[in-house]
């Protein structure tokens, strides 16, 4: 959740459905004042790597509804989000935020991995697909880490 809330910060605030990455970045670093300009850019970057942003000729576009995401007062994103998450990782925040619990999640998503002898990656999005949710943009990640 406090990915997507960070990211839909600047477009909730300044009311627009696109804004130039410049004005990300100030609005995260100087009006927010909650990262300075290198690490909002590298969240912009993390952003698009998961699918919560698009660039278009300069400009980032959520893939989103920022109207949708949960701000709370006070509101304060951890330094971790700058952090890239890993496939398995995104696509067990896909499961929780679906309404699955998570350590029934990790349960059988490695009793998969240990009966069909694949990745942790790859049972998780077995996982998520059998129960018809969307990771698709996790699994593009997963199957390219496989040729790393």
């Amino acid at each position: 959740m406090s990915l997507r809330s960070a990211v839909a910060a600047p477009f909730t605030g300044r009311g627009e459905g696109e804004l130039a990455e410049s004005e990300f970045v100030v609005a995260l670093s100087l009006d927010r004042d909650w990262f300075s300009p290198d690490q909002a850019t590298r969240l912009a970057d993390i952003a698009v790597g998961e699918g919560l942003l698009e660039r278009t000729e300069g400009m980032l576009v959520p893939t989103f509804d920022p109207a949708d995401a949960t701000i709370p007062d006070g509101f304060v994103p951890d330094e971790e989000l700058l952090r890239r998450r890993s496939a398995f990782e995104q696509v067990l925040d896909a499961l929780v935020a679906d309404g699955i619990d998570k350590r029934e999640a990790v349960a059988e998503i490695n009793e998969l991995q240990q009966d069909l002898a694949v990745t942790i990656e790859a049972a998780a999005v077995l996982y998520a697909r059998r129960r018809d949710i969307d990771v698709s943009e996790a699994a593009d990640r997963a199957l390219a880490e496989l040729g790393d």
